[in-house]
């Protein structure tokens, strides 16, 4: 983390006492979040990441922000204060009221806490574990990106303890959802081109900007890009499997514990590298105009 954060309309140090016990949401992990990649000074996508905020606030039931651009400018005052051109930015709207145990100190009804950090260094490809039962794509709270994490923070660090990089998601049906922090994608190569599905948000999954973007923005010739049921053995079947999120982009997926992978072993899959250069040239075309001229990257 870097040095400064935000708290509300103030840029602070990221040690000051600033938040309080009886703030109910951060006993209970009652607000959203999202975490948004830094290029030159832009957030990429950020319109995209506020509407899904947006959305998983009103489910939730957590008082949100209603100006897109009054958030926006304070995660800017943020950025520059860190001087986090190229980083990582997470932003946090926080409900304060509500339940058996608020505490007579907070009088907003949230509070928005962000702070930038160095980008992670997440290698060229992953290994990955498979945990049944992770997902209960029923819940009406299915795919919200809410600060109760601690499940997803628990299989992250087992997996890790494990000589592993992640975890695929089984939902109750044993069909793949994600993985605790990326989506996922398998490819099948035929004659014609190349099928990428991913899950369907029917699945539990987290409706993922790099996921979206790949679905309904990045257009590669040869190249279907689809949502379709899928199950573990569909994962040994395909030609290539990778992982997507904000910070990952796209990454390469080596193993999965207990499958047997025709691409097991396959570094760079062609159809993900097609894709990632895709990616990367939308990012390069939303970065361009939204560069500010004052900042020297």
């Amino acid at each position: 983390m870097h040095r400064y954060l935000l708290h509300n309309d103030e840029i602070r140090d990221t040690g000051a006492q600033d938040l309080s016990a009886g703030q109910v949401g951060l006993l209970n992990g009652w607000g959203v979040f999202s975490t948004i990649r830094v290029y030159d000074g832009v957030m990429f996508a950020w319109e995209r990441h506020w509407e899904r905020m947006r959305i998983d606030a009103g489910r939730m039931r957590v008082p949100f922000p209603p100006d897109r651009d009054w958030l926006a400018q304070r995660l800017h005052r943020l950025i520059d204060a860190n001087q986090a051109f190229n980083a990582t930015l997470r932003v946090a709207v926080i409900r304060n009221r509500g339940g058996m145990f608020e505490g007579p100190g907070p009088m907003r009804e949230f509070d928005v806490v962000a702070f930038t950090a160095d980008v992670n260094r997440w290698g060229t490809s992953v290994k990955l574990g498979l945990i049944p039962n992770a997902r209960y794509a029923a819940s009406e709270f299915a795919g919200t990106k809410n600060l109760s994490w601690s499940e997803n923070l628990t299989w992250y660090e087992r997996a890790h303890d494990h000589g592993l990089d992640e975890v695929v998601l089984l939902n109750e049906r044993g069909e793949v959802c994600e993985c605790t922090s990326a989506n996922i994608f398998a490819v099948f190569v035929n004659a014609q081109g190349a099928q990428v599905w991913t899950p369907p948000l029917s699945s539990g999954c987290l409706p993922g900007v790099t996921r979206a973007l790949l679905l309904e923005e990045i257009r590669v010739p040869g190249l279907q890009v689809g949502e379709k049921t899928l199950l573990p053995a569909d994962l040994e079947a395909a030609d290539e499997v990778f992982i997507t999120s904000t910070t990952r982009e796209l990454l390469p997926v080596v193993s999965v514990e207990g499958l047997n992978l025709r691409s097991q072993g396959v570094q760079n899959g062609k159809v993900r590298e097609q894709l990632q250069k895709a990616f990367t040239k939308y990012v390069e075309n939303y970065i361009a105009p939204r560069k500010r001229a004052d900042i020297i990257v």
